[in-house]
């Protein structure tokens, strides 16, 4: 029998993950919008940026209904307002890249964050809304411009403290997102900076079944999880971290959520993906059975919405990576954030967005991303009141109805999304041993 002996090139080869990915590469782009601003962004190399939708005001996040048309949240301003609506971004230009009209479907709300689209078991199809207050459901009728159905269903309500301290509370946003298997989740922030809530369903997730029924808490220990989106067998979560703790910690994390966990508010934190306790709050145990987060962004970079490109045909760029929505921090001074990331497990943050803030300029301040196409996306810009279109240079996207809103290509059962070197490199890899193997034995 032949003793197998490596030689050593090929232990390195076998060990290092060689790099076969592009690299992202920003170049610049000249914006000009209707209100006669004119800026810079840098965009990744390849692709191009389109204000698709201009003269809203604090304008969050997408849903897409099931006649095919992209709904769209607007809060309205900063304060504890009854004034936000809900829009629908009609006549679809493909060669433009621009919508034709804003259509105002619901007006007068409070606070209206997040809003999806739910089809039952018996073909019936819903419209969901989360206010500050509740959420609520009613019936779709394709079409429409104005609700139809103008009696929802309180489906769960929520502490409604305000956005001001005067008001004695933080974290007015909700954000609601449906499994593949109908399961509905529910975020609900914390009522302070740090602190011990006397409310359950503060700073956690919550789920229940489409009509409301078997509400249950799914996750907690998180302070703000504004960016929710369930993928596939996960309910994927951004969540901003406290602010008392210097300007460098703790993170801005992202978790694939299991279900029954406590990701550690107010007692635990992470700082460079590493979890630390602390100071200020004790609890027995402490940080014992903590996770750490799937991913980190830089402390006040304020991570809201994202979504996934899973696609074959996505361009190798951002094939299989999330992009992230860095919304920035409110003190400009610290810089942090405001641009669009690309984020894969394991490898360091790729900026695909940047020029938000240029010299103390606020240029915008992306919100949420919601994802056309393999190759294109639509980003909200709650700071101007713009949604932006960014697709590969040469492509016209469509905007089509789906036959399921829920079952789309993101429900493909994923489990730790890699960056494409690891599995670009396994082939070859494999090739190697058996290469190796048969000289060897």
């Amino acid at each position: 029998m032949k003793r197998l002996f490596l030689p050593v090139a090929a232990l390195i080869f076998l060990t290092t993950t060689i790099p076969t990915a592009a690299q992202l590469r920003l170049v610049p782009q000249r914006i000009a919008t209707k209100d006669g601003r004119t800026f810079t962004l840098n965009v990744a190399d390849g692709f191009e940026l389109i204000p698709a939708a201009e003269g809203l005001k604090r304008v969050r996040f997408f849903a897409r209904s099931p006649d095919g048309r992209i709904f769209v949240t607007d809060m309205y301003d900063l304060t504890d307002n009854k004034k936000g609506s809900v829009y629908i971004l009609d006549g679809w230009n493909e060669r433009t890249g621009k919508f034709a009209r804003v259509i105002p479907y619901m007006t007068g709300l409070r606070n209206p964050n997040s809003c999806q689209f739910y089809t039952d078991n018996n073909g019936r199809e819903w419209f969901y809304l989360a206010e500050t207050h509740q959420l609520t459901r009613r019936r779709f009728t394709r079409g429409e411009t104005k609700p139809s159905d103008t009696r929802p269903e309180v489906l769960a309500t929520f502490p409604d403290y305000g956005l001001s301290y005067k008001y004695g509370g933080w974290h007015l946003t909700r954000t609601i997102s449906f499994s593949p298997e109908g399961r509905l989740y529910v975020s609900v922030g914390s009522s302070c900076n740090a602190c011990v809530e006397k409310e359950k369903v503060r700073a956690s997730i919550i789920s229940m079944n489409p009509d409301g029924t078997d509400q249950r808490e799914f996750a907690r220990g998180l302070r703000n999880a504004v960016g929710m989106r369930a993928i596939g067998r996960y309910v994927f979560a951004t969540n901003q971290g406290s602010d008392h703790l210097g300007l460098q910690k703790p993170d801005e994390t992202f978790y694939a959520l299991k279900e029954g966990t406590d990701y550690g508010w107010p007692y635990c934190h992470s700082s460079n993906g590493k979890i630390f306790a602390d100071p200020g709050f004790k609890r027995p145990g402490q940080c014992t059975g903590v996770p750490a987060p799937y991913a980190f962004f830089p402390a006040h970079s304020s991570a809201l919405g994202f979504d996934y490109f899973n696609d074959p045909d996505a361009p190798e760029v951002i094939r299989d990576g999330f992009l992230v929505a860095l919304h920035g921090s409110t003190n400009k001074a610290i810089g942090h954030g405001y641009q669009i990331v690309l984020m894969r497990k394991g490898d360091r943050n790729e900026n695909f967005i940047t020029g938000f803030l240029n010299k103390g300029v606020v240029n915008g301040r992306p919100c949420d991303i919601m994802k056309i196409d393999a190759s294109s996306f639509l980003f909200s810009d709650d700071n101007k009141g713009v949604v932006y279109l960014v697709r590969l240079k040469g492509t016209e996207p469509k905007i089509v109805a789906s036959a399921d809103p829920i079952e789309t290509d993101q429900t493909a059962e994923i489990t730790a999304p890699a960056g494409p070197q690891a599995r670009s490199c396994l082939p070859a890899v494999i090739f190697i041993w058996a290469a190796l193997l048969r000289s060897y034995l």
